[in-house]
């Protein structure tokens, strides 16, 4: 079991405990290592996220944390509390509105928006805050398992 796995930080939902208007938050500090291990990880080593002295001279004048480590953040809620474990990924629309930056909280807002039996799939809105502040927002597609039929009597 990987020692990150933590079964308590989970809800399983199957297609039919959602509704639409049900929504799930999470809050997120975005911290220095946050940003070197998404870059270690991704690949992605732009000296705007890395490097201090380049990222001043820059128009944020700070380093900022990676889009994708943002949106990460939804996918994080997606696959562990709304709808949890066995949703799959379908698509997901991004759009940035402003950076976060190291120590910024992130506050990440699913909402269900749609549900679809046919397949079912569930469209979710999607949004993340930084002081109250929409700094990056979309739409997700999921598919959602089917609550298990009862095991017959032995």
């Amino acid at each position: 079991m990987n020692a990150r796995f933590n079964p308590r930080a989970m809800r399983l939902l199957y297609f039919e405990d959602l509704s639409v208007g049900q929504r799930e938050t999470l809050m997120r500090t975005v911290m220095d290592e946050d940003v070197i291990d998404f870059a270690r990880l991704s690949g992605d080593d732009n000296p705007i996220h890395l490097h201090q002295e380049y990222a001043a001279t820059t128009r944020f004048g700070e380093r900022i944390a990676h889009g994708l480590y943002t949106a990460s953040l939804i996918s994080a809620v997606l696959g562990t509390r709304l709808p949890g474990p066995g949703a799959v990924y379908r698509s997901q629309t991004l759009n940035f509105h402003a950076p976060v930056k190291i120590g910024d909280v992130v506050s990440v807002i699913v909402e269900v928006v749609e549900l679809n039996p046919q397949g079912r799939r569930v469209k979710l809105k999607c949004e993340a805050l930084v002081d109250g502040k929409v700094v990056l927002n979309g739409e997700a597609e999921v598919s959602v398992p089917p609550r298990p039929a009862p095991k017959p009597a032995a």
